[in-house]
């Protein structure tokens, strides 16, 4: 699947724009995405010294490609700036400094985490590599578990609000697609870290701590590009029984076929086992374990038919095993074993014409599941796209499609949405979106079988509307916004019982409003001065207000039932970075979140990293949860306090 994606993200660079001139540069050099760079290399193969202005970068849309700085939709993007400058391991971490992203994790450095978007649950966000849906039918709760490492990131785009027409089901509340970089460099890199809270395990009096590995390998010539990543994470926890032991493998290549037409190539694995101490049915899971294996394999091509029609083909398939046992003592009381497969064929269409951008897809795609609780089942989904953009009249742009979808099980559904913007002045814009979104209950909705936990399957799909409205302004270093959106969502799945005692089962008679206002603003400078010191900066603020309001139509009321998922959603987020460069070798990075969830503590968490670079090499240390918190973000799972981390990075780049 990520396969597939590959290829669309390699149609976005066929055609560089020209370099710019800048007399303060000795050697410049063309980055991927058109940006000039403006120093040396360093330790990843990137450029050190500069600062990448994101208002260019295209949105990886897998039919109409847009410029962020035009789009009509709340989008953040996490480029590799930000990316680099900021203590955190994994995709999971990173996303928690994104506002209105709702990122649950039951262990460090990526262990397990789910992800919602603005007040939705891990099941109605949908989690993309270069535009290929990565979703598991047995649950979300697997949808992170990602081959891919943070170094082999160009950058992340982050999509709130219904997407349907975009990227078809289950995109119910926005999407978060990650694009992989185009290497530009032959070379290789190694990176080892190792960390601790330099707490013991009382069991067995031994220090909670844990190190990590990654060898990274690029071969960049004229016509075909390939990047290679082997990486192994391995901790004793940072409490009882959540150790973890995590191998992954990530390849990715890019074959230059000619008159602006490519062949792409990627597939991953990933061998995650941890222990999952409380993770899901606390306290009895105390001594539960579980592992995870996610395979995943993709080609596609962009052909440029001519200059006015581009083809996008691609295929892709994703195999997960989940196992999951209970008592990891005794197997035998109760063990889960379930094994996904999914293959998706899409095939998309590009048409610039005197009277708009036209795009036009279809998609394929086979769901199977072999369960030893939920059974052998499987499921069929046909979709068709259809896309128009307008820009013919002076600072307007009008974006309107539809996504038809056929389920074997649910038949058809059409789901329309439109986003219109209006330039008022320069950078200054006003914009405004509407669109339906879908999400099918997974095989775990309806078919699962435990002692605390029980399907329902006669669970239909849910389904919202969406309406947002704000302003943004874009230059070269400032990008802002501020929205306001309103959601109803119908149907909405959700696990309920009457009683504590009972078990909980999923059933469909929620109606569900949420209502939200969000801003950002992500200010970058750099002296241009060649006779004053060397000093960059990034900072970045976002806050996002929820709130969610449970209507029962059969009761006309709010429900007397217990709710695992309508009501835990955040309703306070408030992140905040600075990073600082100086004398392009050291970089200091203070970062902070403050989160208040319905029937949870508020919290606030301060990380920080301090780095120092020389050409081929860097160290950086980094320290999360500076003040020590407690605090919670799943279920009953408390997060690991305070952690020390020191790394060291080394690269050898050919010239």
């Amino acid at each position: 699947m990520a396969l597939l994606a590959l290829l669309s993200c390699q149609c976005l660079h066929a055609q560089e724009p020209e370099k710019e001139e800048d007399d303060s540069i000795d050697n410049p050099v063309m980055e991927a995405d058109g940006v000039l760079s403006t120093a040396p290399t360093d330790t990843t193969g990137d450029k050190v010294y500069y600062l990448r202005p994101i208002n260019d970068i295209v949105i990886q849309e897998n039919r109409l490609q847009i410029p962020f700085a035009e789009q009509n939709r709340n989008i953040r993007i996490i480029d590799q700036n930000l990316i680099r400058t900021l203590p955190v391991k994994s995709v999971n971490e990173l996303l928690t400094y994104v506002s209105g992203i709702d990122v649950r994790q039951r262990g460090p450095w990526g262990t397990q985490a789910d992800i919602g978007i603005d007040g939705g649950t891990f099941d109605q966000s949908l989690v993309l590599i270069n535009g290929i849906k990565i979703s598991d039918p047995q649950t979300g709760h697997n949808m992170m578990n990602l081959p891919i490492p943070l170094d082999a990131i160009e950058r992340i785009e982050v999509l709130r609000g219904p997407a349907a027409r975009l990227y078809g089901v289950n995109a119910l509340t926005g999407a978060i697609n990650i694009i992989t970089k185009k290497p530009t460099n032959t070379g290789i890199t190694a990176h080892v870290y190792a960390g601790s809270s330099f707490n013991r395990d009382t069991s067995n009096n031994k220090l909670y701590g844990g190190y990590g590995v990654q060898v990274s390998g690029s071969l960049a010539g004229d016509n075909a590009q390939h990047y290679f990543s082997l990486g192994r994470e391995q901790a004793s926890g940072y409490r009882y029984n959540t150790a973890f032991n995590n191998n992954k493998a990530f390849y990715q290549g890019n074959l230059d076929l000619g008159k602006a037409s490519s062949l792409q190539l990627m597939g991953g694995f990933i061998y995650n086992d941890f222990g999952a101490n409380g993770f899901y049915s606390a306290p009895a899971d105390k001594e539960s374990n579980e592992t995870v294996q996610t395979g995943l394999a993709g080609v596609g091509a962009t052909i440029a038919v001519n200059p006015y029609w581009t083809m996008k083909p691609r295929l892709s398939y994703r195999y997960n095993h989940d196992d999951y046992i209970f008592i990891r003592q005794k197997p035998e009381v109760y063990h889960n074993r379930h094994e996904t497969h999914v293959i998706d064929f899409e095939f998309n269409n590009t048409f610039d014409t005197d009277l708009g951008t036209f795009g036009l897809g279809l998609e394929a795609r086979n769901e199977r599941i072999n369960s030893s609780n939920l059974g052998n089942w499987e499921r069929t989904n046909y979709g068709f796209f259809g896309e128009y953009s307008f820009n013919k009249v002076k600072n307007l742009l009008v974006n309107i499609g539809a996504y038809a979808n056929y389920n074997s099980d649910f038949g058809w559904k059409v789901l329309p949405g439109i986003d219109m913007g209006y330039r008022i002045y320069k950078g200054l814009r006003v914009f405004a979106n509407a669109g339906l979104g879908q999400r099918l209950p997974t095989y775990t909705d309806w078919y699962y079988k435990g002692p605390q936990n029980i399907g329902n399957d006669k669970l239909a799909p849910e389904y919202s509307y969406s309406v947002e409205g704000g302003l943004k302004y874009n230059d070269e270093k400032l990008n802002a916004s501020v929205s306001y959106f309103s959601r109803t969502t119908d149907d909405f799945i959700d696990w309920v019982k009457d009683t504590i005692t009972a078990p909980w089962q999923p059933v469909n008679f929620h109606k569900i409003v949420t209502q939200g206002f969000s801003l950002s603003a992500d200010y970058r400078w750099r002296n241009e001065n060649r006779n004053a010191p060397a000093v960059a900066l990034i900072t970045g603020l976002s806050y996002t207000y929820l709130q969610s309001t449970i209507k029962d139509e059969n009761k006309g009321g709010a429900t007397e039932q217990l709710s695992r998922y309508a009501l835990e959603n955040l309703r306070h987020q408030l992140c905040v970075n600075a990073n600082l460069e100086l004398f392009r070798m050291i970089n200091v990075t203070l970062a902070g979140r403050y989160q208040q969830r319905v029937n949870y503590k508020d919290y606030t968490l301060l990380d920080a990293r301090v780095a120092f670079t020389r050409k081929v090499w860097s160290v950086y240390a980094d320290i999360t949860n500076l003040t020590n918190v407690q605090y919670i973000e799943a279920g009953a799972v408390p997060m690991t306090g305070r952690w020390f981390t020191l790394g060291f990075k080394w690269a050898w780049w050919q010239h």
